[in-house]
């Protein structure tokens, strides 16, 4: 796997990805060549018209990414897939359309697009269809053995299964002598026990991975036998890094305080404070400008509403535990939790207003935070601010919870685009596994991604409550 922008991403995915982005743009340039043929040669053309063609080609990859049509399913339902691909279509005919009225000079010519979509659509099906055979065959997937049989183990093989286009393939488990599993729990997978034999079977398998998924390492773990398969050119791979490089978080439930310690990551510098620091100004500062109107009629719309104020402010607890007032549009009654007490929101929940609903949905409740942002409480990306009673409560309860609290809240985060909105104490500890995944890796790039999913979810309206 490779990282790129803070996530772990298969060489086989980035291949599917920019392969993709290839046959788009190689079938736009097949579309224009059949109208401009007789005119001129197909080198010329290309000289002539290459960044046409590569608009087109961006807009329909970013069409097809805010349709979900990156987030690989094998073997999903073909029915949705062909629906969003066709929504994905849809949409990059209007951004396109937009950007031909503005620039009338990017147009490729009229039926020029509308081949190009017919030849494009074969392409990206086909295209897709051999993925997906290459997935569910197997082919050029990384032999793995997964050395353990406990819990740990399970989880990873679960994981492994579940994203199917990582590109590892387990092989084999092989377990402690005397383990509680057998192969029903690995789905089939051959199940052996006693590491004695750990380069017997690594060599006899032909792996190329040894995961180490051991539940209790001290007393047990063989390191004469990993370093030898080491040397022969066997990767191995701890089994808490493997979790966080294929789900982008970290399993909070397992990982020792020595772990965190040791590994990469975790990185501060004074430059990299200021660079963010930097980039939270500009895009508070510009998106106020931006959206001063709106701010406008969303205020008017509360106070028409329902009595009470526009703005509603709490304390949240931010960066070192320090507290500090946040403020959000609001969108429940006027002292909504004056009978309950503290408490999260929940589905349809009755202290929400028409306009409530509405500006959560949109997540343009949030924007005022933007004040809280170029005062400094916050960071435009980050963990989501916890109120002090709940903060309280999961320190006692969640491992490392307390380790959030080591940079600045955001507005937006990597557990918010990750995993949406929760309201329980399970989901404030896989929230954490997200947060902890940012913390760790954090940098401009990843803040970036993060900033680009939101886009994402706020156009889809998703995830809120």
């Amino acid at each position: 796997m490779i990282k790129l922008f803070g996530q772990y991403l298969s060489v086989r995915r980035v291949v599917f990805i920019l392969g993709e982005g290839l046959l788009i743009f190689s079938a736009i340039t097949l579309a224009m060549y059949v109208f401009l043929r007789k005119e001129t040669d197909l080198r010329f053309m290309l000289d002539e018209n290459w960044w046409k063609i590569l608009i087109m080609t961006v807009v329909t990859q970013i069409s097809l990414y805010f349709n979900d049509l990156y987030e690989i399913q094998i073997g999903g339902n073909r029915v949705e897939l062909a629906d969003r691909l066709v929504q994905a279509i849809g949409l990059a005919s209007v951004i396109l359309a937009i950007i031909y009225i503005l620039w009338p000079g990017a147009m490729i010519g009229r039926w020029v697009f509308f081949l190009g979509i017919v030849v494009l659509v074969l392409f990206v099906v086909s295209w897709r269809l051999l993925y997906s055979y290459v997935v569910l065959k197997r082919f050029f997937s990384e032999k793995t053995l997964l050395l353990g049989d406990g819990d740990l183990a399970k989880g990873l093989h679960q994981e492994i299964r579940r994203r199917g286009d990582i590109g590892y393939d387990v092989c084999c488990v092989l377990g402690q002598e005397g383990g509680g599993y057998d192969a029903d729990h690995f789905e089939g997978v051959p199940v052996k026990h006693g590491f004695e034999c750990l380069r017997d079977v690594a060599a006899a398998e032909g792996v190329s991975n040894i995961i180490v998924a051991l539940d209790q390492k001290r007393g047990v773990m063989p390191y004469n036998d990993l370093l030898a398969c080491k040397m022969k050119g066997i990767a191995v791979i701890d089994g808490e890094s493997f979790y966080e490089r294929i789900t982008g978080k970290l399993l909070v439930e397992k990982i020792l305080p020595s772990w965190l310690v040791f590994s990469d990551g975790f990185k501060k510098s004074a430059t990299a404070r200021l660079v963010k620091r930097t980039t939270d100004l500009l895009f508070s500062l510009l998106i106020s400008m931006l959206l001063a109107p709106l701010f406008a009629v969303v205020a008017v719309a509360i106070k028409l509403e329902s009595k009470g104020r526009v703005f509603f402010k709490q304390e949240r607890v931010g960066e070192n535990g320090k507290t500090y007032m946040v403020y959000k549009f609001r969108s429940m009654i006027e002292g909504a939790e004056a009978a309950s007490g503290p408490i999260w929101a929940k589905e349809d929940d009755p202290r929400i207003t028409k306009v409530g609903r509405v500006i959560r949905r949109l997540r343009i409740d949030e924007l005022p935070q933007l004040w809280n942002v170029i005062k400094g409480d916050m960071s435009f990306v980050g963990p989501r601010p916890e109120r002090p009673f709940f903060v309280e409560a999961l320190k006692r309860k969640v491992p490392y919870y307390n380790e959030r609290f080591t940079v600045k809240p955001g507005i937006t985060g990597w557990a918010q685009v990750m995993y949406g909105y929760g309201a329980t104490e399970e989901d404030a500890l896989e929230k954490l596994k997200y947060d902890l995944y940012y913390i760790k890796n954090m940098s401009l790039m990843l803040d970036l991604a993060v900033i680009f999913h939101t886009v994402k979810i706020v156009l889809l309206a998703r995830g809120s409550r």
